[in-house]
Formats: structure tokens, C-alpha cells, sequence
């Protein structure tokens, strides 16, 4: 593979299995690129689509794991996650009901950890239930106010640029369109790094795929917050 995500050295030992969860009302297709980059350096890796339209979150957690059980629980390496936007959601509620015995790291693309403005918005409409279904009622900023800390080592990748201008009177601050920069932090998380991307197309950005990478590999972002600047002067 060309070196198209500079700043990962590619000499690092590689190793341990990918679990990829896409977001709310989108499929597998839609992190091919992400998953084809991290193959690319020597990961195994497993995306498959869920039916995120049709259940709550907690169920969602129960359908993957009963899907992806044989990759989730093999102990000859450690389990990392990376996810877009709900997929977040659905990976806390896996952790927490079936939490793998080799987790290792996991990488948040857009998480709403704090709920997004435009569920609150839509939220009760027909229409919206109608096209995101339970899950979806389940991203209000109400519901996710105070979201428990994690416990696990994760790294998450906010973006602010967002396709519609409008967006701006309805989320507060930076934002990628769907969820505020502030919304995307969570106790606990190890490191946190925003981006010029939009929430849809964060999954396709090279330097977002550099920065998923370099997290699994290493715990921290190349460019990322006081967080990881700390650990990193204090090794």
C-alpha cells in the first residue's frame, strides 16, 4: 500500500483484531475505506452491518455481540473498536453487557456521548422515529446529559465542518453537523482530537484514518489534546 496516511511509522508492530461499528441508519460500505487502511497495517479486522434502525441500543449491543462473538471473545490478542457517530453508543453499551476479556483500545469517530441538538430537535416527530427508530430516540442531549466515565483506553475524533450552514443555529459551538465538539467528550477518554471533516464523510478523511490508526497503535493521537501531550512529555 502507498504511504497515503503519513505520520504512522510504519516499522511499528502492528497486531491484535479490529471490530468496526458503523453509525445510525448507515451499513458496512460505509467504513470500507477506514477498514481497508487499518487492514493495511497489519490488523485483522471485522465490519459487518447491524440493524440500527430497528432496536434500542442495549439490544443493538446484545444483536452484535451474538453476531460477532467468535472475533470478540478469542483471547489470542487484544480486541480494539472503532466507531462513527452511534456506533460509539452501541460499543459503551457492548462493553458494559459483554465486555471482552482482551479489550483493548477503542477509537470514536463523532460519538454523541453527550446526545446531539438535532435529535432534540426531531425527537417525537413521526417522521423521525419513523427513520431512526429506538435507537435514534435514544441520541437526545436530555437522555445523554451525564454519561457514565469509561473505564477503557479510548480515543475519540471530533469534527468541525458542517455540510449544512444551518446547523450553526441549532448546536451550539464547533460542530460537524450533527454533534457539537463539546457533546463528543466523555469522562475518562485517554485522548481527544478535532478535525476539519464533516460527520458523514469523517470515516473517508485521511487524516482522520491517520489518527485512528496512530491511537490503536500507540494510545494517544498525533495531534491530540493536553491529554495525550502530557502522557507523551512524561514518558
Amino acid at each position: 500500500m502507498s504511504p497515503a496516511f503519513p505520520g504512522i511509522d510504519g516499522d511499528d508492530v502492528a497486531n491484535g483484531r479490529v471490530l468496526l461499528l458503523h453509525g445510525l441508519v448507515r451499513s458496512s460500505g460505509s467504513l470500507a475505506k477506514l477498514e481497508r487502511a487499518i487492514a493495511a497495517k497489519g490488523f485483522e479486522t471485522l465490519n459487518f452491518t447491524y440493524p440500527s434502525r430497528r432496536f434500542p441500543l442495549e439490544q443493538l449491543a446484545d444483536i452484535v455481540f451474538q453476531s460477532a462473538a467468535g472475533f470478540i471473545e478469542r483471547n489470542d490478542g487484544p480486541l480494539h473498536i472503532v466507531t462513527h457517530s452511534m456506533g460509539g453508543l452501541v460499543a459503551r453499551a457492548l462493553i458494559a453487557q459483554h465486555r471482552p476479556a482482551c479489550l483493548g483500545r477503542v477509537v470514536m469517530l463523532g460519538p454523541p456521548n453527550q446526545g446531539s441538538e438535532i435529535a432534540d430537535l426531531l425527537d417525537g416527530t413521526r417522521l423521525y422515529r419513523w427513520a431512526f427508530g429506538p435507537a435514534g430516540a435514544q441520541l437526545t442531549t436530555r437522555r445523554n446529559a451525564h454519561p457514565s466515565p469509561v473505564d477503557f483506553a479510548l480515543g475519540v475524533i471530533a469534527a468541525d465542518r458542517p455540510f449544512d450552514p444551518l446547523s450553526w443555529l441549532i448546536i451550539p459551538g464547533p460542530n460537524d453537523g450533527k454533534v457539537a465538539v463539546a457533546r463528543t467528550r466523555i469522562d475518562g477518554m485517554a485522548d481527544h482530537v478535532t478535525l476539519h471533516a464533516t460527520h458523514t464523510l469523517m470515516v473517508r478523511n485521511k487524516a482522520v484514518i491517520r489518527e485512528t490508526i496512530h491511537f490503536l497503535r500507540h494510545g494517544c493521537f498525533v495531534s491530540g489534546s493536553i491529554l495525550s501531550t502530557h502522557r507523551r512529555q512524561a514518558e
